[in-house]
């Protein structure tokens, strides 16, 4: 049975994000596997981690059988077209991308209610207070976070696993989505949701971080907010993300966040707070960083797959 991953498929899968995107639709396969998750959730339930980790096992492995079984199918062209859609269904890195101009947009034209309205796209912080600076920067950090588990992360996975590396780091992180936040309901049943995806993204956060050095306007600045500040935030992986990213822009990022009714304060990360300037720190993210991580990515894919 064919384990190897197969280069050239997760390039055309990235080349299929570039033209279809994600479409928001319930057929979309991730959609498909968060509602059966949600229907086995109120099956299992019980404020308990053995609960939570037998939902987790049961969600994983599903999604990790399956990708074993697509890709026996038969022959190298076959198998190459069911990495490339696989690699499709568990990309988020061009949606990304066009929240983040959103985003930009909005806050370009002063628009605090379009920009308001539209955060929770990217993240689950409240907006309802946020002025333009902080809009900003809580889409900096989502875009930086989210680089990493939408773009690096499942090529990562697919091309160390293949099919079932993909489908398998997708479940992981769906569920972390899911059941892995902090709240009475799942502060025990999360649990393992919580702690399989720090390991899923232990690797590729620290990826994200090098990449953001290496395609950032400022390597230097990067580079030393990275190693001075990516071990500082609450997450073990997400500092690293959002670090490097504010050392590449130059900005400092963190501070205190609101997530229903909840309140975290993040250690200040980067440089130069005055320069978190919310008409031009958005779209400079966008252009400078999340579309070039995801290249950084993708050019090792291609030639990896035509040589």
């Amino acid at each position: 049975m064919p384990t190897s991953s197969d280069p050239l498929g997760l390039a055309l899968g990235v080349a299929l994000d570039r033209l279809v995107a994600d479409p928001r639709t319930p057929a979309h396969p991730v959609a498909l596997f968060g509602r059966a998750a949600a229907r086995l959730e109120r099956s299992l339930y019980k404020d308990a981690r053995s609960r939570g980790v037998l939902h987790v096992a049961v969600c994983v492995g599903g999604a990790t059988a399956l990708g074993v079984l697509a890709q026996r199918v038969p022959g190298r062209p076959a198998r190459t077209i069911v990495t490339a859609v696989a690699t499709w269904a568990v990309l988020g890195g061009t949606t990304l991308a066009r929240e983040g101009a959103y985003m930009a947009a909005a806050l370009e034209h002063d628009d605090l209610r379009r920009a308001r309205t539209r955060l929770p796209h990217l993240c689950g912080r409240d907006p309802s207070r946020l002025e333009a600076k902080e809009l900003a920067r809580a889409t900096v950090e989502s875009l930086a976070e989210n680089t990493s588990d939408a773009v690096v992360a499942p090529l990562f996975w697919g091309a160390v696993a293949g099919v079932p590396g993909l489908l398998a780091y997708r479940a992981v992180n769906t569920l972390d989505a899911m059941v892995g936040h902090r709240s009475p309901r799942y502060e025990r049943f999360g649990w393992a949701a919580a702690r399989l995806d720090d390991v899923a993204n232990y690797v590729p956060a620290r990826l994200t971080g090098l990449i953001a050095v290496l395609t950032g306007p400022d390597p230097r600045g990067a580079l030393a907010a990275l190693r001075r500040d990516g071990h500082r935030h609450p997450s073990p992986n997400a500092g690293r993300c959002e670090a490097a990213f504010a050392g590449a822009l130059g900005v400092t990022l963190g501070g205190t966040n609101v997530y229903q009714g909840r309140i975290e304060h993040r250690h200040l990360c980067g440089r130069d707070p005055s320069r978190l300037e919310a008409k031009e720190l958005a779209r400079a993210t966008v252009e400078s960083l999340a579309e070039n991580t995801s290249d950084a990515v993708v050019a090792p894919l291609f030639w990896g797959a035509v040589a």
